[in-house]
């Protein structure tokens, strides 16, 4: 039986992406492994999100995606483009039953941030 699970998303620049992380996306620096830093962790609420250094693993940077429930879709939304992040789209709906908006971390990893909506 299966109960988490978390996102291991490859950096080049770890120190770089956990300050973007934490002060573009909201999250908080829950560890770093390592001196220096080649492994850590943010999370916000119930999401765990480890970002590991690329000089330190043979995926390549860039090619992770998660997608990640919210409450309100619109407001994150408005948050993180005061906050600078790299918001690729605006939120609308779809006929799959979301309302989402797509952001990009430093190296292009994505984050799909959604609020179930009633299906059309």
């Amino acid at each position: 039986m299966m109960h988490a699970s978390t996102t291991v998303f490859t950096v080049r620049d770890i120190k770089a992406s956990l300050a973007y992380y934490r002060d573009q996306l909201g999250f908080d620096i829950a560890f770093e492994y390592g001196n220096p830093t080649f492994y850590a962790g943010v999370c916000s609420g119930n999401v765990t999100l480890h970002l590991i250094s690329a000089s330190r693993t043979p995926r390549e940077p860039g090619h992770g995606a998660v997608a990640i429930d919210v409450d309100d879709v619109d407001a994150l939304h408005a948050d993180l483009v005061q906050r600078g992040a790299k918001v690729l789209k605006a939120p609308a709906n779809y006929d799959y039953g979301l309302r989402d908006f797509d952001v990009a971390d430093l190296d292009g990893n994505m984050l799909f941030f959604g609020t179930e909506i009633s299906k059309n």
